[in-house]
């Protein structure tokens, strides 16, 4: 089973090279400040869409984010998605920001499949559990943290008690659709080199969760992500 786990991730990576990235520049975006500038254009995007005030909701109350520009999906027969990104934890009492932490998330499904796809992912942390799972140097979403994809629509189509039921909820966006997206079995890990390259020292999760978000480099993304909060309102 291992074996056929690391086909299949190697199969992902392969396909990473061959699908047009977003933002153009592949080795820029796999840098720590690559991530945060694909992660600042893929909120703009998200923000554009009609359902995205449900996303500025729950960002409003959580403990924390994690985004992943660019989460390829690949199959041949076998399937499997990989993606970097990073994570944020935030102080709601406060509305302050601390980190980031880079992750990476990886999978893999089986069955008949084929062809593969960029999805935009966004993870929004809603307890403290689910926080202390990315603190970790390694989370399966479904089987550690409860992971539920999140709500679209307006608030009045969505009764009263969406909020905060899950330690996590999941957006995504592909081809312009934005929806809610179920990512059962999935594994989120810690990217120690990336930490490293970031932050100047090798760098837990936790360590990195802990210090404040500040700088001209995580800014814009700060400033967006309230942004969005803000328009939820």
């Amino acid at each position: 089973m291992k074996s056929i786990v690391k086909l299949l991730l190697s199969f992902v990576a392969v396909v990473l090279f061959l699908l047009p990235a977003g933002s153009g520049n592949k080795a820029a975006a796999s840098t720590p400040d690559g991530r945060i500038q694909d992660s600042v254009n893929i909120l703009r995007e998200m923000a554009k869409q009609k359902d995205a005030s449900t996303m500025g909701e729950l960002l409003a109350e959580a403990k924390g984010i994690a985004i992943f520009p660019s989460v390829i999906k690949a199959g041949l027969v076998f399937g499997g998605q990989y993606g970097e990104g990073l994570v944020l934890r935030r102080d709601p009492g406060a509305k302050k920001w601390y980190g980031p932490s880079f992750a990476t998330v990886a999978g893999a499904s089986w069955g008949l499949q084929i062809g593969a796809q960029s999805i935009a992912l966004v993870l929004v942390i809603t307890n403290e559990r689910g926080l202390e799972g990315f603190k970790g140097n390694n989370v399966k979403l479904g089987g550690d943290l409860a992971v539920a994809a999140g709500p679209v629509g307006r608030r009045g189509e969505l009764g009263t008690d969406y909020r905060l039921k899950a330690s996590i909820y999941s957006y995504s966006m592909t081809k312009g659709l934005f929806a809610g997206l179920s990512l059962e079995g999935a594994a989120i890990t810690v990217d120690k080199n990336a930490n490293q390259v970031y932050w100047g020292t090798p760098t837990t999760a936790g360590t990195a969760l802990n210090k404040r978000a500040t700088g001209s480099k995580i800014t814009p993304l700060i400033n967006e992500i309230e942004r969005i909060i803000r328009n939820a309102k």
